[in-house]
């Protein structure tokens, strides 16, 4: 099983295996079903998940039936019941809008939802986060979650994104991130897939962030708020939703 999502993920194209997911979701979700493990986007249980991983595979953490990760169902939680996101009226932003949100974010009658992407088959609006095509002060809340690891020049990106943020509008940036590391290691000579992976931990990553992502992302002008949210949760359901604990939410602000 590990060798075979292995495979997959490092040899078909991501607009495919996106279109591929929707179509083999239902079948694993039936051999899998059980009451061990929890998503809590959709409230399935099943007996196991499924690992995931471009270069060292994890075991257990991908839902057999929203295909969230761990950070997909931590900031499920935290919106769920932390924020008014899903009532409150807002404008949103989301880019590369992950399968496990997208339908369900869409649905929701309280938001005017915008995805942006360069290249996903779920983005309204195909745009370069370098230099995006939105007014300044237009959105009330930003997601986009490990995005900015992708862009070289991810002080340009950052910086775009506080300008189409409303002032006391609210972005949440996550990103694979070292925390064991004080600075960030990137590499712009490195460009081999292979080596990318190994280095950085997917061939398409440009450099590994460590704790001075936070420190940058001030340094752009946002008021951030590191949320260790798994302090907050039981050890029962940080096991039950399959969580990683410690990983950090970024919970930007435009002061």
């Amino acid at each position: 099983m590990k060798k075979l999502f292995t495979f997959l993920l490092n040899t078909i194209p991501r607009p495919l295996l996106i279109r591929l997911s929707y179509l083999i979701r239902p079948i694993i979700s039936f051999f899998l079903k059980g009451k061990k493990y929890t998503d809590p986007i959709d409230g399935k249980s099943f007996s196991k998940f499924l690992p995931y991983g471009y270069g060292t595979q994890r075991d257990n953490v991908l839902s057999p039936s929203t295909f969230s990760l761990e950070r997909h169902r931590l900031l499920w939680l935290y919106l769920n019941n932390e924020t008014s996101f899903f009532s409150a009226k807002a404008k949103v932003l989301h880019f590369a809008p992950e399968q496990a949100f997208y339908k369900r974010f869409r649905n929701l009658k309280n938001l005017e939802y915008t995805t942006t992407d360069l290249i996903s088959p779920l983005a309204d609006i195909k745009a370069d986060i370098c230099n995006l095509p939105f007014t300044t002060d237009t959105y009330d809340i930003i997601f986009c979650n490990h995005v900015l690891e992708h862009i070289p020049d991810d002080t340009t990106a950052m910086q775009e994104l506080y300008r189409v943020l409303k002032p006391g509008g609210m972005a949440i940036l996550q990103i694979p991130q070292d925390l064991t590391r004080e600075i960030t290691y990137e590499d712009h000579t490195i460009t081999n897939p292979k080596e990318r992976a190994k280095i950085f931990g997917q061939y398409d990553h440009v450099r590994v962030y460590g704790r001075d992502y936070f420190k940058k992302l001030r340094t752009i002008g946002f008021k951030v708020e590191e949320v260790d949210y798994t302090k907050t949760l039981s050890q029962e359901d940080v096991i039950k939703y399959c969580l990683a604990p410690g990983e950090i939410l970024p919970i930007c602000y435009k002061p």
